[in-house]
This record gives structure tokens, C-alpha cells and sequence, in this order.
């Protein structure tokens, strides 16, 4: 696997963006250390790294193996549809899978290899710990399965670390590579692709996280929700629980009601206030209230800061999902 011309490639602007990292390259030697730690993951992610292939729809995805016994992850999408796929290692072994659960909001799934094991396997890292500006390394079977190469390896960094389940990265993904897996640089699973942007280089991740919250019910089989672009539009979106009104001028979200039983409720907010930030963040609009507020997980508690006629001030609140707030 030849990473040399990539890294030299981009020499230059590895030194100078640093800034956003939490491992800056300040030297050749830095880029050097960078270039083996790529290598080390990839030597582990390879042979791990599978191509999904569904006869029935003739759609095809990637998927990485994360036990021995077979549990592949892939996203929801890949498998949509379709009750089992063939599963294909890189050096052309074909086993069958059988299509376990998905949550299409999340754009999470399972998969199992129904043959005997034991198959090379990945680690689960952790995806809520990832910071704009980390390094991260993305494998999949790039245009689907190809006999004459194993999977592409390509790195870059996390661009943000949300909104919801996913984080974006600058890692350049094409068509078939959905449902690969993306490492951090300690060789663990932090996502899985999701979403491919048209720059090529502004993709969308499910976080491992996600799967964590999920992962009895991906197990038993179970599929829900509903596939989306916009994390404003998945029913397990945390909420504060208010009706918001019409924006400001100079920003912040006017509170017109707040629903009985809410967590907004419960932290005293009121109809009047108007909501100025989230755990220091400054709140725009409606939508950047969405945002911001997706960026957690229901039960998280967050600092909201109101404004009360002249009065600034802050409060906890504990966020609900808006299924379950809104439920009838």
C-alpha cells in the first residue's frame, strides 16, 4: 500500500494547518510519524473492510466487521430493502449476510455472516470524544467491489462534530464507499460513512455512538425511523420542549410557549423569554437552536442562557428526545 505520494502531495498544507488539530505537524519528521501511524490503521481496517452486495436490488455498499463472529456495521441505507447480501473480503471470499436491524434516522445497521468464523475484526473507539480538526483515516470499497485492488485508504480530518448522530470530515469518498468505516489514528471504529457530499470532500458520519444507544435493538433485528438528510427532521432529535417565535433581528429565539412537563418547563423558562445561547454558544435563529441543540443527546443536560426583559441569565436543562416529549 504506497501512502508516500499522498502525504508529500499534500506537505505543505499539512504543516500549515494546525491549527484545529490536536496533533500539529510542525516538521517532515511530524508528517513522517503521521504517515506510519495512517499506515498501522490501515493494515488493520483492510482486511476488515467488506463490500455489501444485494442480488435482489443490485445495490452495493461497504460494511467493516467488528467481532469475530461475524456483526458487521454498515449504514442503514446499504441494506435497505433486503433480508440478507453477499459479503466480500478484499481477497474475494464471499460469504452470505443476514440483514439485522437498522435505524434509518440514524442511518445505522447490522449485518451477520452466517459462516463459521473466527474473521478479522476491528475495535469500537468512540465518536463523542472527536474534535474539528482530528485526524481520521476512512476505508470502502470505492465504485463497489474491484478484484484487482483492496479497498482505498484515504485520511484527512474531522470538520465538525455534528449536528445529531453524524460528524463530517474532509476525507474524499465516492459512490459504494457508504457504510465504510472510519478510524481514528489509535486504529479504532469512530463511524461509519454515511452521506457523500458533491464536493467529494464534505461527507457525512454516523457515529459508533449511535450504535452504542442502539445496539439490542439493531441486534434483534428491529428497524425504524426514517432515512433524512436534515437532523432537525429525526424524531429522536433532543429538545428543549418550547414553541418558538419569530426571529429577532439581532438573534436569539423568542420563547412564545413552553409545553407543560418540559424540560424548558422544568428549568423555568417562559413564555416572553427569548433564548440567547447554548452551553456558550450563540443562539442565531430557530434553526441554529436546532442545531446547536442536536449536537447533544437526550438526558444531556446543557446550559441555556435566556434573556428576561433586561435580565441575562443561565439554566440547566436536562434534554428530551421529541418522540417521546410529543408523543401522544
Amino acid at each position: 500500500m504506497k501512502l508516500t505520494n499522498v502525504f508529500h502531495g499534500i506537505l505543505a498544507a499539512a504543516l500549515v494547518a494546525t491549527a484545529a488539530g490536536r496533533e500539529p505537524l510542525r516538521s517532515v519528521d511530524d508528517l513522517r510519524g503521521l504517515e506510519d501511524r495512517v499506515r498501522a490503521v490501515a493494515a488493520q481496517a483492510v482486511p476488515c473492510t467488506v463490500a455489501l452486495i444485494s442480488g435482489e436490488t443490485g445495490a452495493s455498499g461497504s460494511g467493516v466487521v467488528t467481532s469475530a463472529e461475524g456483526l458487521i456495521l454498515t449504514a442503514a441505507h446499504v441494506t435497505a430493502g433486503v433480508e440478507e447480501v453477499e459479503v466480500v473480503f478484499p481477497g474475494g471470499q464471499t460469504e452470505i449476510g443476514e440483514v439485522l436491524g437498522s435505524n434509518f434516522s440514524k442511518d445505522i445497521g447490522m449485518v451477520q455472516i452466517r459462516g463459521e468464523g473466527p474473521w478479522p475484526f476491528v475495535k469500537l473507539g468512540q465518536s463523542d470524544q472527536l474534535e474539528a480538526g482530528d485526524w481520521v483515516v476512512a476505508v470502502g470499497h470505492s465504485e463497489g467491489y474491484d478484484p484487482v485492488r483492496k479497498p482505498p485508504v484515504r485520511f484527512g480530518r474531522v470538520v465538525s462534530e455534528g449536528p445529531g448522530n453524524f460528524l463530517t470530515t474532509d476525507c474524499t469518498l465516492i459512490g459504494g464507499d457508504s457504510g465504510g468505516p472510519l478510524f481514528d489514528l489509535d486504529g479504532r471504529l469512530v463511524g461509519i460513512h454515511s452521506s457523500i457530499g458533491e464536493s467529494l470532500k464534505n461527507n457525512n458520519h454516523a457515529g459508533i455512538g449511535g450504535f452504542r444507544e442502539d445496539w439490542e435493538r439493531l441486534l434483534a433485528g428491529e428497524a425504524w425511523g426514517e432515512l433524512s438528510l436534515n437532523p432537525l427532521a429525526n424524531p429522536e432529535r433532543p429538545v428543549i420542549g418550547i414553541r418558538m417565535g419569530l426571529e429577532l433581528r439581532d438573534g436569539g429565539v423568542p420563547v412564545e410557549a413552553v409545553t407543560n412537563g418540559s424540560p424548558a418547563a422544568e428549568a423555568g423558562i417562559r413564555r416572553g423569554d427569548v433564548i440567547r445561547s447554548v452551553d456558550g454558544s450563540r443562539i442565531r435563529g430557530g434553526r441554529s437552536l436546532g442545531l446547536q441543540l442536536a449536537k447533544f443527546a437526550a438526558g444531556d443536560e446543557v446550559k441555556i442562557g435566556i434573556q428576561r426583559g433586561r435580565e441575562m441569565f443561565e439554566t440547566k436543562v436536562t434534554l428530551a428526545r421529541a418522540d417521546k416529549l410529543f408523543e401522544p
